[in-house]
Parts: C-alpha cells; sequence; structure tokens
C-alpha cells in the first residue's frame, strides 16, 4: 500500500507540472520533426563555372546533374563573386578544376563527378579519333586549386568553428539561467527587489557579474581549441575571440531571461531542447539550401546561425572583421533584444 501512494503522488505531481508533461510528450516530437524536415531536404547539384570547354564536354556535365554556367572569360573572384562550387578552364591544352571548398564534402563529391565525366570524355575522343575522326582532345589530367583549405581539408575543419561557438553558448546558457533562479529559489532576488533598486540596475548587475566568468571561460576554449587541439585558424583570432563573447553575451541574456519562467533547476534544463537545441541544426553544420523556404526563415532567427557564419569565416575562411559586420550586428540585436525584455520580465516580482 506504501508503494502504491508513493506512486499515485508521484503521478499527481507529474500531472500537476504541465511544463514536463509537455517536456515529455511534445519536444521529441517537435525535434523529430525539425529534424525529419533537415534531413530530407532537397539534394542541391553543385554549380560549376566553366570556361574554354567544348559544348560536348559541357552537356557531359549537365548530365551528370552538374549545373553548369559557361563563361568566355573568368577572374579570380568569378567563383565567389556567382556563388559557384567550382571552376573548370582549359587553358592551352590543360584543365585547371578551382574548388571553393567551403564544404568539404561536396567539393570532394564534385571533383569525383569532374574527373568521372572528363574521363569519359576523353575515352570518347579516343575512339573518335582511332576511328578516323579528330576532335580537340580534352586533356586527360586536371590541376586542381582551393580557394580555402586544401586537399587535405575534411569536414571537421568546418564544423570545429562552430563547435567552439555552440559550447560557449550551451555552457554560459546553463549556468546563467540556473545561478539567477538559485538568486530566486533562495529568496536573495525577493530582498534585492525590496530596495530601491531599479530593475534595468539588477539586470545590468547580473550580466556583468556572469558575464566577467563568460569572458574567461569564452578565452580559454578559444584559446584551448586553437593551441592545444589545433583547430585551423586562417583569420584573426581577436575576431575569433569578439564573436564568441558577443555570442557569450547572447546566451547569458537568454539564460537569464528564460530563468524568470522557471520554478526549479529542472525546469530550466527543461528549456533546453526548445531553446538550445534547434541552434545546432541552424548554426552551418547542415546545408541551408537544400532546406524549405520556412526552415530557412527559422534559421535567421537563430543566434547560432549569425555565430556559425561568422566564426567559420573568420576560422576557415579568412575573413576580416568588416566581412562579419552583418552577423556581428545581429548578435548586437539579439542580445539587446533579450536585455530590454529582462528588464521587463522583472515586472512581476515589483512595479517600479
Amino acid at each position: 500500500m506504501r508503494v502504491i501512494a508513493l506512486i499515485k503522488r508521484i503521478c499527481q505531481q507529474m500531472f500537476r507540472d504541465k511544463r514536463t508533461l509537455a517536456l515529455l510528450f511534445v519536444a521529441p516530437l517537435l525535434i523529430l520533426t525539425l529534424m525529419y524536415f533537415l534531413f530530407n531536404g532537397n539534394t542541391v547539384d553543385p554549380k560549376l563555372g566553366v570556361s574554354g570547354v567544348d559544348s560536348d564536354l559541357a552537356t557531359a556535365f549537365k548530365k551528370a546533374d552538374i549545373q553548369v554556367k559557361e563563361y568566355k572569360s573568368v577572374t579570380n573572384h568569378t567563383i565567389l563573386d556567382d556563388d559557384l562550387d567550382g571552376l573548370l578552364q582549359l587553358e592551352n591544352g590543360k584543365i585547371k578544376l578551382t574548388l571553393r571548398n567551403d564544404d568539404p564534402t561536396k567539393a570532394k563529391a564534385l571533383q569525383m563527378k569532374v574527373n568521372q565525366v572528363t574521363a569519359a570524355q576523353f575515352q570518347a575522343q579516343m575512339m573518335m579519333q582511332s576511328a578516323g575522326k579528330a576532335p580537340a582532345m580534352t586533356p586527360k589530367s586536371i590541376d586542381i586549386s582551393y580557394v580555402y583549405g586544401d586537399s587535405d581539408t575534411v569536414f571537421f575543419d568546418v564544423l570545429s568553428p562552430i563547435l567552439v561557438g555552440f559550447f560557449v553558448f550551451f555552457f554560459v546558457f546553463i549556468i546563467s539561467g540556473i545561478g539567477l533562479l538559485r538568486e530566486r529559489t533562495t529568496g536573495t532576488l525577493e530582498r534585492l527587489m525590496s530596495t530601491p533598486i531599479r530593475r534595468w540596475e539588477i539586470v545590468t548587475a547580473y550580466l556583468v557579474g556572469y558575464g566577467l566568468f563568460a569572458v574567461i571561460q569564452t578565452i580559454i576554449v578559444v584559446f584551448y581549441a586553437i593551441n592545444v587541439l589545433d583547430i585551423v585558424l586562417v583569420g584573426s583570432i581577436w575576431s575569433v575571440l569578439l564573436t564568441n563573447l558577443l555570442l557569450a553575451l547572447v546566451a547569458l541574456s537568454l539564460g537569464i531571461l528564460l530563468s524568470t519562467f522557471a520554478a526549479s533547476e529542472f525546469q530550466m534544463i527543461q528549456f533546453i531542447p526548445i531553446a538550445v537545441i534547434p541552434q545546432i541544426f541552424f548554426a552551418g553544420i547542415f546545408p541551408l539550401e537544400g532546406m524549405a523556404d520556412w526552415l530557412q526563415a527559422v534559421a535567421k532567427v537563430m543566434p547560432m546561425y549569425y555565430a556559425g557564419d561568422a566564426l567559420k569565416g573568420v576560422m576557415y575562411k579568412g575573413f576580416s572583421l568588416s566581412d562579419i559586420s552583418g552577423d556581428l550586428l545581429a548578435l548586437v540585436i539579439f542580445a539587446a533584444l533579450f536585455i530590454v525584455l529582462n528588464i521587463f520580465s522583472l515586472k512581476k516580482y515589483r512595479n517600479l
């Protein structure tokens, strides 16, 4: 009977906690649905620019599910200006393939397709030549160069900058959220609210207080990743630090904001599947091009989307501070929005 009574009490507690029930039954469905749409997006064919090649070879590329754009002349910036995955040039009897290589997996797939098509075309021309026809020969070997990275670049080189930012975001979010929640549950916040201190002063104090530790954590994570783990860094480490510090400020203000809606540390953890896990899906690990339009719109309201783009740009592509200024501005806007919402959320504890 005592066991049955205890089971009954547990069930009653669960039924009274609507948020826990939602986490248990609804959150997994939301995450699974999101992953379903992410992994079932349309496959985007690689874009290949060609210059100086014959029409037969260009047609063969199109049959191999490659989007082909023909050029009469190209510059060093053509591949970036026209958002191409690769650029194939035939000059002085030599074929040169330039791969953008911002996604090494995609670049290697394109390289394999180009090699296969070119080899097949070369073999066909050899057969035509032996039959008495002599078309312009397609060189069998291809010289390959890269805009980003090199032939040894792997997908983790692109993934690692995003992971650095995500871990900063995740741990700052957890620590700040649970920290303020503990202040509330122990009565510290209520005692503060009984003094003449204003809401914006409380928010500022908590942001600066936890922010100091967020700064230290960010510096440790960045320097450890670059100097110990030897994660790729092409751009400036100061741009990496600035991006991560802004991301930490966003996570800090978001964690404090959501903690005002939690009654316990367990309820704070419940926000992770909703507020944190979706961030990693839109941070640049999965290509957005093949996603539905509404999913691409959802990505634009995720702070990690901008942080991931900035970190990958600096660490892997060597972007300067001006190149990532748009992403940094978006992070500043997110932080400012969450800080303002924090000030208003304290109204339920006291009206000043």
